[in-house]
């Protein structure tokens, strides 16, 4: 009778931890928009293929009257108000230019529904769907910010007929994308924290462990959840200023919940993918349009020397490095307008 009261007592703990590790796991379901106690829709959507919906905000001359179309994609823990080549430049200037901006909630961000399913490929599809429902054309402008990236590439890899050109803003880099040498991979892996590490592990082979990490409270999590000063340059102290005028508005960002928004975002971004960035080709080899990329040199987040390799791989890229900057250099004074003058075929007197 003892044993087996033993045995019970065992069995019982061990379902109880079973029971405790499966809710530690397992993520609540998203606070889905316009659903009962979900967040309000306030922004204009469309209704994709597969039945999400996506948010957008639109910007500078109207669509129907606009000379250059550009879909721009967010960063990571922002949405579709941070538009900084919209918001970043003087009054007048994308009106002056014929510059149409939409703004997108990527999937979970914003007003934009979850996708479990999200990668490189459907972002790429999305981007396609919001240009064809708001009747862009056969062909727009694609502009990427750090995560925003992702989609960029995306866009590179399946719709590259459907581009006019792209600019990718100190976009995040995969360590395991396989044209990146070993020797630097590694040498940059062993300049990273345990912490760091460990995360990026988890994120790239057990994505189904990252919100138990993100959310566990027994260890500290990465620089980039806690908002640790480290991430920030010099030059990024100085301009974290102007993000207060995200205050009255970010927590929209993640509204629907971390997991289909953050979470998810580490999960595509560190991940693994379906191609090598480093072996697209180049969309226009007759020079009919082209691609940039900017770089500060002083990111603390997105190592430069991977940059470097990219634009040594693709060569086909016109690389933009910044001296002294960090990963917020878009929002410095002039930054945004300097970009979309490299990028379209405007005065650089505008």
């Amino acid at each position: 009778m003892k044993k087996l009261l033993i045995t019970g007592a065992v069995l019982i703990v061990l379902i109880g931890l079973g029971a405790w590790a499966y809710v530690s796991i397992t993520p609540p379901p998203p606070k889905r928009c316009g659903t009962p106690g979900g967040p309000p829709i306030t922004a204009p959507r469309i209704r994709l293929s597969d039945g999400r919906y996506l948010a957008y905000e639109e910007h500078g001359v109207s669509r129907q009257n606009a000379t250059f179309k550009i879909i721009y994609i967010h960063a990571f823990s922002t949405f579709r108000r941070d538009a900084v080549i919209a918001t970043r430049v003087r009054p007048g200037f994308l009106e002056k230019n014929g510059i149409y901006v939409v703004s997108y909630d990527r999937p979970g961000y914003g007003e934009s529904d979850p996708h479990s399913s999200r990668n490189e490929k459907t972002l790429a599809h999305d981007v396609e769907q919001l240009a064809d429902q708001l009747q862009l054309g056969s062909k727009f402008y694609v502009v990427g910010y750090s995560m925003g990236g992702q989609g960029v590439w995306g866009v590179l890899k399946y719709i590259p007929h459907r581009l006019a050109g792209a600019t990718l803003l100190c976009p995040v880099t995969n360590s395991w994308w396989p044209s990146f040498p070993d020797s630097l991979t590694w040498e940059l892996w062993n300049k990273q924290s345990k912490t760091e590490r460990f995360a990026m592990l988890v994120t790239h082979h057990t994505p189904w462990l990252l919100y138990w990490w993100n959310t566990q409270k027994l260890f500290a999590t990465t620089a980039v959840m806690e908002s640790s000063p480290k991430i920030f340059s010099p030059q990024d102290l100085s301009l974290l200023p102007k993000l207060a005028a995200r205050v009255p508005y970010k927590n929209q960002t993640t509204q629907q919940g971390t997991h289909e928004s953050l979470d998810r975002d580490l999960i595509v971004g560190f991940g693994k993918w379906s191609f090598d960035p480093m072996k697209i080709d180049n969309p226009f080899p007759k020079g009919e349009g082209s691609i940039h990329m900017w770089q500060g040199d002083d990111d603390r987040l997105v190592p430069i020397q991977l940059q470097r390799i990219i634009a040594q791989k693709l060569s086909w890229i016109k690389y933009h490095e910044i001296p002294g900057a960090g990963h917020i250099f878009p929002m410095a004074d002039g930054m945004a307008e300097t970009v979309l003058k490299e990028l379209l075929p405007i005065p650089q007197s505008s």
